[in-house]
């Protein structure tokens, strides 16, 4: 598969000859000014919570390219009640799909639309690809015990994972998630796009090392072959 970095959290996935878009937070982002937004395509927009800085260009791009929207029941409603094709899902839940199975696992996290309006609760996902390969998206989490179960029931290729801290999880926790969750190969996300985001990257990655992970820093609009 290949993997496509957005700038924040959002991700483009192509698996197989599906197009999977993860949490696209494009347009406001001045960090991901050159992502050309109406060149991208997808197939499903996998939507991980309600906060503006992963959903911002859903509703544009889902609409434009006929893309389903996966989310939490209260998300799914949201987008689909503007006309948008939607699989709402909830915590546990498991959906089947063209490129493979998505598991629906939890996040300790907050979930509000920018209106304010209950966005249910925040979730990660673990997909199993036909292709083979298991990873885990985890959306914006804290380090919690939860994260154990995901290592206990899956074996992992690789990990999205937030790193910037303030808000998620930064990437001294990130670590020891990806013991839990058991990754070898952490892709950072949720980092750099505010003041109190930014980290150093060498130190970053000099930590990660020191802790025996392979952490990837992706440029945005950078793709990398998993």
């Amino acid at each position: 598969m290949q993997l496509t970095y957005l700038g924040h959290s959002a991700f483009l996935a192509t698996i197989g000859t599906t197009r999977v878009l993860f949490d696209p937070f494009i347009r406001p982002n001045p960090l991901a000014k050159d992502i050309d937004v109406d060149a991208i395509e997808a197939d499903y927009i996998l939507l991980s919570h309600a906060h503006g800085d992963h959903i911002a260009d859903a509703e544009e791009i889902a609409k434009r390219t006929g893309a389903t929207v996966l989310a939490i029941a209260e998300v799914a409603g949201h987008f689909g009640a503007k006309g948008i094709e939607v699989i709402g899902t909830n915590l546990g839940g498991k959906v089947v799909l063209p490129f493979g199975t998505v598991h629906c696992v939890a996040a300790a996290h907050s979930s509000s639309f920018p209106d304010g309006s209950y966005g249910g609760v925040p979730m990660g996902f673990v997909i199993k690809t036909n292709e083979g390969q298991t990873f885990y998206f985890a959306g914006d989490t804290a380090l919690t015990y939860d994260l154990k179960l995901i290592g206990e029931r899956h074996k992992l290729d690789f990990a999205l994972l937030p790193i910037g801290d303030h808000y998620t999880m930064g990437l001294t926790d990130a670590l020891v998630a990806a013991d839990w969750v058991g990754a070898q190969k952490i892709i950072g996300m949720h980092y750099d796009t505010f003041p109190p985001l930014v980290i150093d990257h060498a130190a970053a990655l000099a930590e990660a090392q020191a802790a025996g992970k392979d952490l990837h820093l992706l440029k945005i609009g950078e793709t990398v072959t998993l």
